[in-house]
C-alpha cells in the first residue's frame, strides 16, 4: 500500500514570511497554522514565562480587533481558534468554513503587525493574572504538578535554554514590565520568523493574493537573535534522583533520560521502543505492572522530541496502595533495561508499527493537523516536506535499532528518577536497581 504524501506549494514574501499552502477539496473547510520560532527556551534568565504569556496576550487585541474579539469573530464565522507555546516554539491556528479564510488570514495579519497598538498595562495585568491562576492550577497546586519542572532542572544544567518550563516562574510573571513585553514582541513576532500553512478547500492563488495583501506590508525584523544552547552530551554522566513529599494522593515514580536531537533518525526507534513498553493495554509495562504483578495504577513513557538540545524520554507509574515504590521502580527498570539486552520481538515491532501508522494516518486526515505539522517541519528543521518523510521512517525501524538506542538512552547514567511520596511519608529515596548506585539524593520539602 502506497504512503500518502501531502502536496503543498512553498514561497516566501519579500519580508520572510514563509507560506505553505496545500490544497484538499473533499471538505468545505481550511486550517491556518501560522509558527513564530519563539518558545521558552528564547528567554533569559529573570524574564521566564514570557513566550507563554504572550500566547495569551496575543488574543487581547490589535488595531482593528478588539480585546477578546477574535475568539468572537472565528466563532460566529463557524470556526474554531487556539493556540499553544512549547519549549521550541509557539503557534496560532484557526479551522475555518473555506469560504472565510481571507477573515482567518486578516485576523492572523492584523496582530502581527499591529498588536503593540492595542497592548496596555490592563491588557498585560489581566493576561498576567490569568496565567498565574493557570500556574496554580495545572503546576503548584495540582498532585504531582511539578514533576516537568523538576524533571527538566535534572535533565538539563541552569544555563542550558530547557532547563525551565514553559509556565515561567511567578516573580519573573510578576516582575515582567510593560516595555518588557513590547521588547520581546519586537523581537520575535516578525513575518521573517514564521511559517504560514493553509491546508484544505483553498484556491491557492486567492489565498497568495491574500496573504500578500494582508502580510506583505509588514516589515521583517531587523534580526532575528540567534540562539546559542550549549552542546550536552546525551548522556546524563549519572543517574540523579529526588523524593518529593507532596500532596498526592499515592507514591508516583517519574523516569526521565537525555534523547538524540531533532533530527536524529535515532528518534524513531525510540518511538517504536515507547510503543512496545507503554503503548496501550497490551504494552509490556502495562502487562506487567498493571495486569500480572498489579502493583502500578497506571504507566506512561513517551518521548518529547526536542531541537536544540537533547530530547526527551519521560514516564511514570502509580504506584497501588498494597504496593510499595521499590517494587515498582525495580520492575520498571527491569523492562528498560530487557528492552537494551535483547531485540524486541517480530509481533512486537509489526504491533508499534502498526499503531504508529493508524496515528499517522489518522492524523494526516484532518486539514489542522496537516497546516500543523507542515508549520512545525519548516521551523524545526527548515524543511516542510519532512510531513511525507516521517512514517516511512518509522516502518523502516528494526529490531535491532530499538536495541541499540535503548542500548544508548534508558541506562542508569542517563537517568532521572523521581519519587513522589504522599506529604509526611517517609522521604528515603527509592532503591537502586540490584547493582545500580544512585549519585545523587535529594529530599525536597513540599512547598
Amino acid at each position: 500500500m502506497p504512503i500518502p504524501t501531502v502536496a503543498f506549494r512553498d514561497e516566501r514574501l519579500p519580508n520572510g514570511l514563509r507560506l505553505l499552502i496545500a490544497e484538499d477539496h473533499l471538505a468545505p473547510v481550511v486550517a491556518i497554522n501560522i509558527w513564530y520560532a519563539v518558545g521558552s527556551k528564547h528567554e533569559v534568565a529573570g524574564k521566564t514565562g514570557f513566550a507563554h504569556l504572550f500566547e495569551h496576550v496575543m488574543f487581547q487585541g490589535s488595531r482593528h480587533v478588539a480585546k477578546t474579539e477574535h475568539f468572537a469573530l472565528v466563532q460566529s464565522a463557524g470556526g474554531t481558534a487556539n493556540a499553544t507555546t512549547w519549549l521550541d516554539r509557539t503557534n496560532y491556528f484557526e479551522t475555518l468554513p473555506s469560504h472565510e479564510l481571507e477573515l482567518g488570514l486578516w485576523l492572523e495579519a492584523d496582530r502581527m503587525a499591529t498588536l503593540l497598538d492595542a497592548l496596555s498595562q490592563d491588557n498585560l495585568d489581566n493576561q498576567r493574572a490569568v496565567v498565574k491562576n493557570e500556574k496554580r492550577w495545572s503546576y503548584d497546586n495540582q498532585p504531582y504538578g511539578s514533576w516537568v519542572e523538576k524533571l527538566l532542572a535534572c535533565c538539563y544544567p541552569p544555563d542550558h535554554p530547557y532547563h525551565h518550563p514553559t509556565i515561567g516562574s511567578m516573580e519573573d510573571l510578576d516582575a515582567a514590565s510593560l516595555d518588557d513585553v513590547r521588547a520581546f514582541f519586537r523581537t520575535w513576532y516578525a513575518p521573517d520568523n514564521a511559517v504560514l500553512s493553509i491546508v484544505g478547500d483553498v484556491d491557492p492563488v486567492r489565498a497568495r493574493a491574500w496573504v500578500e495583501r494582508y502580510f506583505g506590508p509588514i516589515p521583517a525584523s531587523r534580526g532575528v537573535p540567534r540562539l546559542d544552547a550549549r552542546p550536552l552530551e546525551l548522556s546524563l554522566g549519572g543517574e540523579t534522583r529526588e523524593v518529593v513529599p507532596d500532596r498526592v494522593p499515592l507514591p508516583r515514580i517519574y523516569l526521565g533520560f537525555r534523547a538524540p536531537a531533532i533530527p536524529d533518525v535515532r528518534l524513531y526507534a525510540l518511538e517504536i521502543a515507547a510503543q512496545v513498553l507503554a503503548g496501550g493495554k497490551g504494552s509490556r509495562l502495562h502487562r506487567r505492572l498493571v495486569r500480572e504483578e498489579r502493583i502500578a495504577q497506571d504507566v506512561a513513557l513517551f518521548v518529547l522530541p526536542l531541537v536544540s538540545g537533547p530530547s526527551l524520554v519521560a514516564g511514570w507509574a502509580t504506584v497501588r496502595p498494597e504496593s510499595t515504590p521499590e517494587a515498582v521502580e525495580a520492575a520498571l527498570l527491569a523492562e528498560l533495561a530487557r528492552m537494551a539486552a535483547e531485540p524486541i520481538s517480530a509481533d512486537e515491532l509489526h504491533r508499534a508499527q502498526a499503531l504508529v501508522e493508524t496515528e499517522e494516518l489518522a492524523a494526516l486526515q484532518r486539514v489542522a493537523e496537516r497546516a500543523d505539522r507542515l508549520s512545525m517541519w519548516a521551523t524545526l528543521v527548515g524543511d516542510p516536506g519532512e510531513v511525507n518523510r516521517q512514517l516511512e521512517r518509522y516502518l523502516a525501524v528494526t529490531a535491532e535499532d530499538v536495541r541499540a538506542v535503548c542500548a544508548d538512552v534508558l541506562v542508569a547514567a542517563n537517568r532521572a528518577v523521581l519519587t513522589y511520596v504522599p506529604a509526611g511519608e517517609s522521604a528515603r529515596p527509592s532503591a537502586s536497581a540490584p547493582g545500580e548506585a544512585a549519585t545523587e539524593a535529594v529530599a525536597v520539602e513540599a512547598r
